[in-house]
């Protein structure tokens, strides 16, 4: 398929759908997707992450009702849900409301009482490819239904209450980083964020350089399998370090030189993925540093090393990822690439040259055709500014 055009989410279609649909007089917010440049399955342990927001997302349409019910449109599924006062579950239904009805639920747990309200949603987030789709449908939706309300939250909390829709409405145990980067990204900047304490320093993406997000076609589901056997394993030889070391609250405070010491106490498969994790917060703070300083071949280096430590100590990559890592490094303009998001198909990030971007894309799509048999989905996009309230134009 090679690389695809950008459709870029129209303000102007959602109004035109919003009308359709219910009527009344909407306000629309935007939630962008996000691309992590590095640091994987670091922030349930605490550490450092540095996503960027991109430029696909969801957008929400939002306008108040008189009659008590809600009312939810998904125009990518052509489906709609509707619900009368008190009819809300409690609970997810394996469905795409879940995201939506998640964050009225969430809302009104932290004592904010939604009134009722007719949305439209439209995204242009691949879906299952690890670039954040469910977290930009609930930011989309939180910053619409808190417009309709007199309530305000700092966007650090707004972060936490989406990220509690997932975790404990949808039942993914995710960490903050997806809602966070969608409510704190900033155009053509990566945000370097200490995931136990929100604090986040931005870091700039120079000019010249575009991200090219390979999808490899390999779909994964967060909400189980491999994913939480990882997190039950850091989370296994967090526990024997802590036995040492008790102030080893979390992973991100255990260092090289433990591991060296009681790691051979651990299962070799536990020490392994323990050295990922505390390998890659120093690597991701690094990246963040050779980013302020301009420093690219650093930042390359730091990535090639963050996807052999996720392919080999946590092996979290699968073949296609690696195939597709492997021809992008044989290609001009690369500065960086790895197998960004959750791990286990998903997308591969690669920050390249933008006057070489399009021929990369092009190249790297006919590659991995002739690796694997799989036409695979290239996005060449930017970092992107955060969730905000857009007008038709």
């Amino acid at each position: 398929m090679g690389e695809r055009e950008r459709n870029m989410l129209d303000v102007s279609l959602v109004g035109e759908i919003h009308h359709k649909q219910f009527g009344g007089d909407p306000k629309f917010f935007l939630a962008p997707g996000r691309v992590n440049l590095i640091g994987e399955h670091t922030d349930y342990a605490g550490g450092f992450v540095m996503p960027a927001a991109i430029d696909f997302g969801t957008l929400a349409s939002v306008s108040a009702r008189r009659d008590g019910r809600i009312e939810i449109w998904s125009e990518n599924f052509a489906e709609g849900v509707t619900f009368g006062p008190g009819e809300l579950p409690r609970t997810r239904q394996k469905h795409w409301s879940d995201y939506p009805l998640g964050v009225v639920w969430a809302l009104r747990e932290a004592g904010i009482e939604v009134p009722p309200f007719s949305m439209a949603l439209q995204g242009d987030v691949p879906l299952g490819a690890g670039l954040s789709s469910s977290a930009s449908i609930e930011v989309a939706t939180a910053l619409a239904l808190l417009s309709l309300t007199n309530a305000a939250m700092p966007r650090a909390e707004l972060a936490k209450l989406c990220q509690r829709v997932e975790n404990q409405y949808v039942g993914a145990s995710s960490g903050i980083m997806d809602q966070f980067i969608a409510c704190n990204g900033a155009e053509d900047h990566a945000l370097l964020l200490d995931c136990r304490s929100l604090e986040f320093r931005l870091a700039p993406i120079p000019s010249h350089l575009s991200l090219v997000i390979a999808n490899t076609m390999v779909k994964h589901s967060i909400a189980g399998g491999e994913y939480g056997i990882r997190r039950g394993e850091v989370e296994q030889g967090t526990a024997i370090l802590r036995s040492h070391r008790p102030e080893i609250a979390l992973l991100r405070d255990a260092t090289p030189a433990d591991l060296e010491k009681w790691g051979h106490e651990m299962p070799d498969n536990v020490l392994r993925r323990c050295r990922h994790v505390i390998t890659e917060n120093l690597r991701t703070v690094a990246a963040a540093d050779a980013l302020e300083a301009g420093n690219l071949r650093r930042l390359g280096d730091l990535m090639a090393a963050a996807h052999v430590s996720y392919r080999d100590d946590f092996e979290a990559s699968c073949e296609e990822a690696d195939a597709m890592v492997e021809a992008a490094q044989r290609l001009p303009g690369l500065i960086g690439a790895r197998l960004t998001g959750g791990g286990f198909g998903g997308c591969t990030v690669n920050l390249v040259e933008l006057e070489r971007a399009r021929g990369f894309a092009e190249r790297l799509h006919d590659d991995y055709k002739a690796a694997t048999g799989i036409d695979a989905d290239i996005y060449q996009c930017h970092a992107s500014s955060a969730a905000r309230e857009v007008e038709i134009v």
